[in-house]
């Protein structure tokens, strides 16, 4: 007996020598007889029109495994790109996984065999403890978001004071032990190929952000557990490839939390929260900038939100009617 099979969809957008680690590390995290708890379908890297060679080659990363690049002549986005790469499957496990993480032996066996539990029957959707490069483990569960909670974020509350105002990741809690959450991080999001299909798949009206979090959701409304599972665990950078463009992440990171509200909240809930998004944040944000003493930082804001206001008139109309 093989156990379940899996495979694995990485979209890849100028993530440089981060992409060629990430597959290369793949061979560590298979088994290494044909009983060892799973085995890989493929691995399908979905390339966003990258411009830095990063998709070229993959296969001298990692010889001998089934690697598939698909190429994009332009940025489909990453819920689009998932969608694209996990087509077709025939596997029991989708593990969708950003190009900078890396895996290890650690990563994948001990969750498949947390999965063949039978108590663990019902959980449709898993995420690994994310460690840095120190192997400190990062706060990567979140809260589904709420209109108020999305409004305190805004303002800055969630950080000024977490104990009234609890922030979107789950920051006080260590991520040492299993448990169920609302949502895990797209970095390492692993979901039965089933499920994501009879939900969906990710959202692609959401071009980056959020998408994890819509996910999740659908998930969990579907009658599925999201768990997250501390038995296993895998290295990630964080911001590996948007640093570069911290203003369109900015941009993209507002107009999706505002997509989502618009599904899932309504128009006085959009409202509430449009207000705060688009008016009293990129204040908070420029003072905090300026206490910090970073212009570039105010100006990656003042470029992040002017591109939002200027988008509005493109997309408002549909945001109100919940299909932006």
């Amino acid at each position: 007996m093989t156990g379940p099979s899996l495979r694995i969809v990485t979209v890849n957008w100028n993530a440089g020598p981060l992409l060629h680690d990430c597959v290369g590390s793949l061979p560590r995290a298979l088994p290494q007889t044909p009983t060892g708890g799973f085995t890989l379908e493929r691995m399908v890297v979905v390339d966003n029109a990258s411009a830095d060679g990063s998709a070229d080659a993959l296969e001298d990363a990692a010889p001998g495994l089934p690697v598939t690049v698909l190429r994009n002549a332009e940025n489909r986005g990453f819920a689009a790109a998932c969608n694209q790469g996990a087509a077709k499957s025939e596997a029991d496990w989708l593990l969708f996984l950003n190009p900078d993480t890396r895996l290890s032996a650690d990563s994948l066996a001990p969750a498949f065999a947390f999965l063949a539990d039978p108590a663990n029957g019902r959980v449709g959707a898993l995420g690994v403890r994310l460690v840095d490069e120190a192997g400190h483990t990062q706060r990567c569960c979140a809260r589904t978001p709420t209109p108020g909670r999305l409004v305190a974020q805004s303002l800055g509350l969630d950080r000024a004071l977490p104990g009234l105002f609890p922030p979107h990741f789950m920051t006080g809690w260590d991520h040492a032990d299993t448990r169920d959450v609302d949502q895990v991080m797209g970095a390492f999001l692993l979901v039965r190929r089933s499920l994501f299909e009879a939900v969906g798949g990710f959202d692609e009206r959401f071009f980056v952000y959020y998408d994890d979090v819509e996910l999740c959701l659908q998930v969990r409304r579907a009658g599925w557990r999201v768990v997250h599972f501390a038995g296993a665990e895998a290295y990630h950078r964080g911001g590996g490839t948007t640093d570069q463009v911290r203003a369109t992440r900015l941009f993209y990171g507002l107009r999706s939390r505002l997509q989502f509200v618009a599904k899932h909240h309504g128009p006085l809930a959009l409202l509430a929260v449009g207000a705060a998004t688009l008016l009293l944040e990129p204040v908070a944000r420029l003072a905090q900038a300026a206490l910090r003493r970073r212009p570039g930082d105010m100006a990656e804001v003042l470029r992040g939100t002017a591109r939002l206001w200027a988008d509005l008139p493109r997309w408002i109309p549909g945001l109100l009617r919940g299909r932006a």
